[in-house]
Parts: structure tokens; sequence; C-alpha cells
């Protein structure tokens, strides 16, 4: 039983006597750090990406060798000796100055190392902990991806600098344990940092992108090229350290149709590094990156459609999307933006066509312009509780898209629940405040002012127009808002001047006015249309009489036209004041234009006040099918359409 320890402490004496433990230490301390090196050298030196493997694989096979080396051999002044036997070597004499300075030396040397190491090891130990966090804390990893830097020389290859982003952001969106940042609030960061060269986009820059979209981390890569061999390198970022998470490397022979099959190895190495459910399990079902044309040509003419449809230019984006689809019919994400851009001019039957379109398509697209297309189905075809369904998905994937909360807060909007529109409508401007960019559109601002007011809160709304004026000066809409608000507050003299400048601005500019009212073809200029703007200021400050007034002023300029007629008979029959007389005009409308399904709503809504229940199904039930086939869904009139069917219902 003796004899076991004595062999241990012997084996322990061999050990240090052979130097064999320091040789160990030092031999793991350098290959860490050549390991960094390596990490460093090889995309800045553009070495081929099996560089680090190489190096590593050269490393553990030198371990046992060194070992071994070190057992059998010693370094001595005279040179390099086997090493005696532990009973000769104990026969020796004492050690002398020299033989132990040169052991502080090389304890010296051993201790340098494992320094260096520790500085070495130390940030991405720290770096490990921060990822380690943010994937413990339960809730999702949100990431922005930055176009690519066109490292190359060529200019031609700066497409796919966005082209890149596009697949990574597309295929990373399909995790459901990953916020990914949407490419429209990353291009509108970029323009306003006045950057039009991607490649001057730097690491700073980059990292104040991310912070205002709320990131957690950002992807930071770059395309390189030299001679037949294309490589693209990403770096995972710590967006408020800057630390880097994680290099990436791929290369490749280039040629055309092999670039997205780098791309998707760059996406699944990310998303491997990233995603909790491959870290368990070491694996998990690649989701389909969608890509959807291998045309750089049908990609630049999607990306300028894009440019157009982000500035609302939407004839001239459909334009480039059309010249995208002759190139190549697979950019199914184009026939959305195709849809919602009609939708956006109230051209509802080109809206509704080229839905249909997409919606058979949907499931090729990336999630979120799949949700997109559901979405716009909704729009188009169904509900608003739909619509709030998908809304609420893309939120859970992106929760910093302006846009979409914007939709958001107008879907409820539309079914009258302005406690929750209100929330929705504060955050997308919020968005937008943060991201330092202007709201899309005045409705931004109008159509939470109109929540607030409907809710009561005039102080609210007051300071909501104010805060318009600033981005939206001399608007039309936002100074009707503004009249309708003052004469509701009873400041008189303050409604009366936003009234003045209404008119003149309807005067003088009548293109402005035409987003206040549906009808397309409306003469914005005419003094029967500057009544009837009148008239329905009046009417939304509940000022009936000169509601009225303004309403048959409009009128008797233009008696023989049906949307006079129909805008003083619903006047008169929602309001209660003249029903019968009501019905009367709206006749007159009818037999101008006989399948109008606001007019026939509106002769429905008078026949239902009357009681006469089973004609104001019959007309009701026939303006929501006409409505459903040339427009979208109106809860008010769904709610008429209902009402009529309870009665009839009752009564029987």
């Amino acid at each position: 039983m003796s004899e076991s320890p004595n062999k241990l402490v012997r084996f322990w004496q061999e050990l240090k006597r052979r130097k064999t433990g320091k040789v160990i230490v030092a031999y793991a301390a350098t290959a860490f750090i050549l390991l960094q090196l390596a990490e460093i050298l090889t995309p800045a030196l553009l070495l081929p990406a099996w560089t680090t493997r190489l190096v590593t694989l050269i490393l553990i096979i030198g371990f046992p060798i060194a070992v071994i080396f070190s057992w059998i051999f010693d370094i001595t002044p005279e040179g390099i000796k086997k090493t005696q036997s532990l009973e000769k070597s104990d026969n020796k004499a004492p050690v002398t100055k020299t033989t132990l300075r040169r052991i502080i030396i090389s304890n010296i040397i051993i201790a340098s190392l494992i320094i260096v190491v520790g500085i070495l090891a130390y940030p991405k130990i720290f770096r490990q902990d921060a990822l380690g966090k943010l994937r413990s804390s339960g809730e999702r990893i949100s990431v922005a991806v930055m176009p690519f830097q066109n490292m190359t020389g060529d200019t031609t290859w700066n497409i796919r600098q966005v082209w890149i982003q596009d697949i990574l952001i597309n295929s990373l969106s399909n995790s459901v344990e990953l916020r990914i940042r949407q490419v429209e609030n990353i291009y509108n960061l970029v323009k306003n940092q006045g950057i039009v060269n991607y490649a001057s986009i730097s690491r700073i820059v980059a990292s104040t992108i991310a912070q205002k979209l709320d990131a957690n981390v950002f992807i930071y890569g770059n395309i390189k090229l030299a001679g037949n061999i294309l490589q693209l390198s990403a770096q995972l970022i710590d967006s408020k350290t800057e630390d880097v998470f994680k290099s990436f490397q791929i290369e490749g022979n280039y040629k055309q149709e092999k670039i997205f099959q780098l791309i998707d190895s760059l996406s699944t190495e990310i998303k491997n590094f990233l995603i909790i459910s491959k870290l368990k399990q070491g694996h998990s079902p690649e989701s389909p990156s969608f890509i959807t044309t291998n045309s750089p040509e049908a990609f630049r003419c999607f990306l300028n459609g894009r440019l157009s449809y982000y500035n609302q230019d939407y004839p001239a984006a459909r334009n480039m999307f059309f010249q995208a689809l002759a190139i190549d019919s697979n950019i199914n994400i184009a026939l959305t933006l195709i849809s919602t851009s009609y939708m956006n001019e109230g051209l509802y039957d080109q809206a509704k066509k080229w839905c249909q379109q997409a919606y058979k398509k949907r499931e090729q697209m990336p999630i979120i312009m799949n949700l997109l297309t559901n979405w716009l189905f909704a729009n188009n075809f169904e509900t608003p509780y739909k619509e709030i369904i998908f809304l609420r998905d893309i939120i859970e994937i992106d929760d910093q898209m302006p846009t979409v909360h914007y939709l958001l807060g107008y879907a409820y909007s539309g079914l009258g629940q302005y406690d929750k529109a209100i929330p929705e409508y504060e955050k997308s401007l919020e968005i937008c405040k943060t991201l330092d960019i202007r709201p899309r559109w005045i409705y931004s601002y109008i159509y939470l002012g109109r929540a607030y007011h409907k809710t009561g809160q005039y102080k609210k709304e007051k300071e909501v127009y104010n805060e318009a004026t600033k981005e939206f000066p001399d608007n039309p809409v936002l100074i009707y808002q503004q009249a309708v608000l003052a004469l509701s507050e009873g400041d008189v003299r303050k409604g009366n001047e936003y009234i003045e400048e209404f008119i003149s601005i309807s005067k003088g500019n009548p293109e402005s006015v035409s987003e206040i009212t549906s009808n397309i073809s409306e003469n914005f200029s005419s003094d029967a249309a500057i009544a009837s703007n009148m008239a329905e200021i009046y009417s939304e400050a509940n000022i009936l009489d000169n509601g009225e007034k303004y309403y048959r002023q409009a009128l008797s300029l233009e008696p023989d036209n049906p949307l006079r007629l129909n805008n003083l008979a619903w006047f008169l029959i929602n309001k209660d004041r003249n029903i019968n007389e009501g019905l009367e005009l709206v006749r007159k409308a009818l037999d101008l234009s006989p399948d109008n399904f606001e007019y026939l709503n509106t002769q429905g809504w008078g026949m239902f006040k009357q009681k006469k229940y089973s004609e104001a199904l019959n007309i009701l039930q026939k303006s929501w099918d006409l409505r459903l086939k040339n427009a979208i869904y109106d809860h008010e009139a769904y709610l008429h359409l209902e009402a009529a069917k309870k009665a009839v219902a009752a009564v029987r």
C-alpha cells in the first residue's frame, strides 16, 4: 500500500525535474497566442478560411511531441542532452548561479506568457458572459444587420452590399428566438448620417445605428475578391461596447450561382452561434433563406423600386417592380409592394388584383413579408380583427417598425377601440423620434390626434398637432384638424383663423387638399368643395347648424352633383335632423349613380331609422357586397348591416 504513494511522489518529482509541467504551460500559452494571431491575420491578409484550422491541427499534433521531447531531453549550456535518471541526478553537484539564473528566466517567460494569455482571454470570456446573459434573460436577442462593405475595388459589386444584407435579414428573421431589425429603418438611419457609400460605414457609426434601433448586437461585414476566390467576412459585435462576440468567414470560388450558397453558409454559421436551441440541441431545422433571384439586374430594379416606395413615389416604384418581375418573376415580395402602393393611392381594384397574386405566393416569401402579405389580404378582403393578429405577429419579430405600429393603431381606430389605438400611434412616433426620422406621412400625427379627440383628450391633441406643424408645416389636413379642435374647445376666433388658412391653401394648391377625401376626382378649388369641407369641419366640431348651412350651400352650387346630394343626405339622416328629406336627397343621388355603395349605405341607414327594417336590410346588404368588391372593410357600415339583421330577426 505504501509503494503506490511513493510512485506518485516519484513521478511528480520527475515531472518537476524534467520541467515537463513548465513545457505544457508554455506550449498551451504559446498555442493560444498563435491561434489568436491566426484568427486576426486570416481575414486581414485574405488568407484561406482553413488557415486557422490548419494552425490548430499543427498545434494539436505538436503537443504530445513537445511533452515527450521535454521528458526525454533537457536543454543545457552544452546543448540538448538526454535527461539523466533521478538517481544520477541526485548525485550531481548543487545548482550553480548560472543554472539558477536560467530557471528564473524560464519562469519569467512562462509568467509573461500566462499574462498575455490572460489579457487575450479575459475579453473573450467577458464577451461570452455578456452574450450568455442575453441568452439567459429569456428575451429575444435583437440583431441589426449592416450593409456589407464592398472591398473588392469593383463598383459593380455595390449591389451585393444590400443584397447580402437583405438575405441575412430574411434568413435570420425566420428564427423565433431573434428580433431582426428590418432594412427600412437601417436604410433611413444610414441616410440620416449622410452616408452614400456603404464602405464608409465605420464600426462606430454601425454601433450608433444599432443602439438607435435598440439592437443588442449588430452584424458588420465585408466582401473581398482575390482572383477567383470570393470571401465573405462578418463580425457579430456588441452594440454598446463594440466588443466582437465572434468572427465569421466564408470563401469559395466565385461563380454567379455560388454566391447564394456562400451567403447561406454565412447565415447558417451566424444562426448556429446565436440561437439558443442550436446551442442546446446541436442542430435545428434550417429555414429557407427565400433567395428569390439570381439576377443582379432584377435585384437592382427591385431595390430602386423599394427606394421609390419608401419615398412614396408609388408610380415610379411600380414601374421598377414591373421591370424586376419582367426579368425574374420569382421576386414575389414585389407583388406585395405593388398591391400596397395601389392601396395607398386608393386604387382598390388594382390593389385587390395584385394582393391576390401576392397571397398565392406568400409561403415563398420571407417571414416578415409573409405576414405583411397576410395583413394585406385581411385589409383587402377580411376585417381589422384579422389585421391585428398579423400585425401583432410582425411586432413579435421586430418591435421597432414605426409603420407597423401605425397600421396597428389604425386597425384599432377602425374598430372604434381608441384606447388601444393611442399607444400604438404613440409608439410609432416615439420610434421615429428615436431614429431621428420624419414620419412617412402626416396621418401618423392626424390619427393620433383624432384618437385623442374621440377620448376627450384635447390638451394632448393640441400638443400632437403642434409637433406635427414642425414636420409638416402648412399641411391642409393638419390645419383642418386644428380648426375642428379649436371650435370643439369653443375658441371660435382661432377656429375661424384656421378655416381661413385652410380655404387659402385649398384655392392656392387644390391638389394638397385631396388627402382629406377619398373622392380622387374632386375639384378641391371649387366653391362647392370648399363649402363642403367647411361643413365637415363644423359637423366634426358638433356645431350642427353651421354644418347644415354649408352642406346646403355646397349643394346649391352644384345641385346635380351626387356627392353633394349624399353629403347633405347623410348629415340629415345620421344626425337625426330630417330623415325624410335625407332619403329624398339620397334617392336623387342614386338615380345619378345607382351602384354607389356609400349612397346605398346612406339610404339603408335612413330606412333603418324609419324602422323599415326589411327594406333597410336589403339595401344595406347590397351596399356591403358592393363595398367588399370595390373597396375595403368599413366598421361603421358593418355595424349598420348588423343592426338591420338583428332588427329583422327580432321582428320575426
